[in-house]
């Protein structure tokens, strides 16, 4: 007979497990757009890149929203509110199925925005929450093993259901899963009362925390850098490679895959080394980037490249927030919705400025620019983590980090 303890790991489980499941559907619909720019286009009479700027919009009103969003819902019940979310998102996504024009697409996809805003600000502190004390890791683990999958089976998927029925029928039927998730976060989570949320009066603490303050440039910095090439990544492949939609697809699955063994690979490697854990992936992610037009003329290096690529960016997503969390104990809803928000500041600017890039100089283009912004990361990065561990010297509690 399994003991009471037992059982209520088994349950947390349960929860964690269903909390992966909302991320994956999260990151599916926030990421699709990517692989149905030209069916947008031509359903609403628009150019690929300029489609590409919903991105730009839906980021920065996450950016917008997140730390507002957090600070008035503090006080609300944890599960309670991650209903509400979902309510909002579900009903957003029918709005967006059938939008008739670009204006309305964006009201559906700002209310999806504000449901993210609530999602991602409350989702990484709740997965630690009900983890055992020495499983945390293996918690944020699952929740990246949901954004793989979404890149995997998700962001393709939706590719394939926007071929073959149109891309509103795509985003319809993410509606329609986020009803199942709905239901599931309901029966397996327990009454979550607010913890640790944070309040207006953290925002000043976390300012006189340096390494913190310097996280957030560096993710702002790596994020426009990442998205940069990966926002036009369906035209740049089918401009530098002339490939088929069959082979797009490819590529788009093979970035999803290279983030289930990064996740492993943060689970085992990060509590350990956390600082060179988010510095190599930073290096690789940089050298990704400006690699990217060269590798991309041949379909064995293009496949080899994406692996790497895919895997850099989970593992600094992973790295930041288990960063994110050990740097500021007394507010973690409140710094991971400024981590969020940052993150989608990035998202906005780099689609935003490859946009740019891809009208000024040409497609070829965006991964040597995103590389040299990811280089100048990978400089702050450094001295920001030198410092940390000189820090560390002498407090040694500040170089324990997420277990």
């Amino acid at each position: 007979m399994a003991t009471p303890d037992a059982v209520s790991s088994s349950q947390s489980w349960w929860g964690v497990l269903a909390l992966a499941l909302t991320a994956f559907i999260f990151n599916t619909t926030e990421f699709v757009p990517v692989a149905l720019l030209s069916a947008i286009g031509d359903s609403l009479h628009m150019q690929p890149t300029d489609v590409g700027l919903m991105l730009t919009i839906y980021a920065w009103a996450v950016a917008v929203v997140s730390l507002p969003l957090t600070l008035v819902t503090r006080h609300v019940e944890r599960r309670r509110l991650l209903v509400w979310a979902l309510a909002v998102f579900i009903v957003s996504h029918i709005v967006t199925g059938v939008a008739w024009n670009f204006a309305v697409l964006m009201v559906g996809r700002l209310g999806i925005a504000c449901a993210h805003a609530v999602f991602w600000s409350i989702s990484v502190p709740l997965a630690v929450r009900l983890a055992p004390s020495d499983r945390k890791s293996r918690a944020l683990s699952l929740l990246a093993m949901g954004t793989s999958i979404a890149m995997v089976a998700g962001i393709p998927l939706g590719r394939v259901i926007g071929e073959a029925f149109g891309w509103r029928v795509t985003f319809l039927i993410i509606a329609g899963a986020a009803g199942i998730a709905l239901l599931l976060l309901r029966a397996t989570l327990p009454e979550l009362p607010s913890q640790g949320a944070g309040s207006v009066g953290s925002i000043g603490v976390f300012l006189r925390k340096p390494a913190l303050v310097a996280l957030y440039a560096i993710t702002v910095l790596v994020v426009s850098a990442h998205f940069t090439s990966y926002t036009y990544i369906e035209p740049f492949v089918q401009s530098v490679n002339h490939a088929s939609n069959s082979r797009i697809t490819y590529v788009l699955i093979l970035f999803g895959i290279a983030g289930m063994p990064a996740a492993i690979c943060f689970n085992r490697i990060y509590p350990h080394q956390p600082d060179k854990f988010l510095l190599a992936s930073i290096v690789a992610l940089s050298g990704c980037l400006l690699v990217l037009f060269p590798c991309a003329l041949n379909i064995v290096t293009l496949s080899v490249h994406t692996l790497v690529w895919g895997g850099a960016i989970v593992c600094f997503g992973l790295a930041m927030q288990a960063w994110v969390l050990k740097l500021a104990p007394e507010g973690t809803d409140l710094a991971v919705s400024i981590f969020s928000g940052l993150y989608n500041v990035g998202i906005g600017a780099g689609a935003l400025l490859g946009n740019h890039i891809a009208g000024d100089f040409g497609l070829p283009w965006v991964g040597t620019f995103g590389g040299v912004v990811g280089a100048l990361a990978v400089g702050i990065a450094w001295l920001a983590l030198r410092l940390h561990a000189k820090r560390a010297t002498v407090d040694p509690t500040a170089a324990t980090g997420v277990q």
